[in-house]
């Protein structure tokens, strides 16, 4: 019976000691999304607010992109791509660094939104988004149902999402824009969900080892999915709900 009592009361300093250790992991993956954040607005800010800093970029009247500013549209995609690929061989630090450098150049690329709209309907819709994201990333931490069978068709949206998009850029259409709009609001609450919780499987998954470093490059890479979700959840609120200038 002495013996029973002293494994229960080890499994029950285990099992605080793993609750201990999800909520600082959820604490620094949340902490890191945030900072990236205020790096993203303050650079898109400090540009969109500047003519001639955005004029580096694009036209300041039309908001047409040159070179460069194509070339700023599409690096972040390729960020991520090459985020993955080093994942290994970078550390905890310099993985946190790229997801900073990254947040900056999302902030070049969305410099053009402090022209195109006013500045209210972007506090706005970055308010609506926030709350909306705070409720969907809670009910992805907290609900017992499983939702890894959601990954592969919301993956399979983003992409869809992505090919429409670009070819959009060309088409210019007000009705393929709105649809993509409310089907990109739909597809990034799905994920904002889905990626709460396998951040948090993820941990409970790999807990036990105790490799901090490991630990530390998953809570940087939780950051950066839960980042693009509040983001191109906002993108597409901005488009449906923004009041242009």
């Amino acid at each position: 019976m002495a013996e029973f009592d002293t494994i229960r009361t080890a499994a029950g300093a285990r099992a605080a000691q793993i609750d201990a250790g999800l909520r600082a992991h959820m604490n620094k993956v949340y902490g890191t999304m945030s900072v990236g954040m205020l790096l993203t607005f303050a650079v898109a800010w400090a540009v969109g607010s500047n003519p001639q800093l955005l004029g580096v970029f694009r036209d300041p009247i039309t908001l047409q992109p040159n070179i460069l500013g194509w070339i700023v549209m599409f690096a972040p995609l390729g960020m991520v791509f090459a985020f993955g690929a080093a994942l290994n061989r970078l550390s905890a630090a310099g993985a946190q660094l790229f997801f900073y450098v990254f947040a900056a150049v999302m902030g070049l690329s969305l410099s053009w939104i402090f022209v195109a709209f006013t500045g209210f309907s972007i506090a706005q819709v970055f308010l609506v988004t926030s709350i909306a994201f705070a409720g969907l990333s809670l009910v992805g931490y907290t609900t017992k149902k499983d939702l890894s069978g959601m990954g592969t068709f919301l993956i399979m949206g983003v992409i869809g999402l992505i090919v429409a998009s670009v070819i959009n850029i060309f088409l210019g259409s007000p009705a393929i824009m709105f649809a993509i709009s409310i089907l990109g609001v739909l597809i990034f609450a799905g994920l904002t969900a889905y990626d709460t919780q396998k951040i948090k499987t993820t941990y409970l998954q790999h807990a036990h080892t105790g490799d901090s470093e490991w630990l530390g490059k998953a809570a940087i890479m939780g950051a950066l999915s839960l980042y693009l979700d509040f983001i191109n959840m906002f993108m597409f609120l901005l488009q449906l709900m923004g009041n242009r200038e």
